[in-house]
């Protein structure tokens, strides 16, 4: 798999697009919406930047509650060792395997064509 340094740009484009929030302020949000926030944290996608962590906002529901598509594309992105900063890449990159189209763009379709561009991917 092609691990190239993950550019400031494009932390600050999935920032701006869909928000970057801190690990804790994600843990605190979720502390308001439910009694024991630990299995929905346990599950998020979390990216290391310089000596921080935080939770790319494409991953969340308006009401705060994860998205089941990009849990089970995450959790397959894991059994297929692909880290947490590349997985997050791969959801807003055009892929060919898609047609062109972001992964993050196609959560609503079936899951078996992400599924197989993450495989691809992960091959690359």
């Amino acid at each position: 798999m092609n691990r190239q340094p993950i550019s400031d740009q494009t932390w600050e484009g999935i920032r701006k697009e869909f928000t970057l929030p801190a690990l804790d302020q994600v843990r605190r949000r979720l502390s308001e919406l439910m009694e024991d926030p630990e299995p929905v944290m346990q599950q998020l996608v979390r990216v290391f930047i310089d000596d921080g962590t935080f939770c790319p906002g494409f991953q969340f529901l308006p009401g705060g509650q994860l998205r089941p598509p990009v849990v089970e594309l995450f959790q397959r992105a894991l059994e297929l060792q692909i880290p947490h900063n590349y997985f997050t890449v791969w959801m807003v990159t055009p892929s060919r395997d898609l047609a062109g189209s972001r992964p993050v763009d196609l959560l609503k379709n079936s899951r078996a064509p992400l599924l197989r561009a993450l495989e691809s991917y992960r091959r690359r």
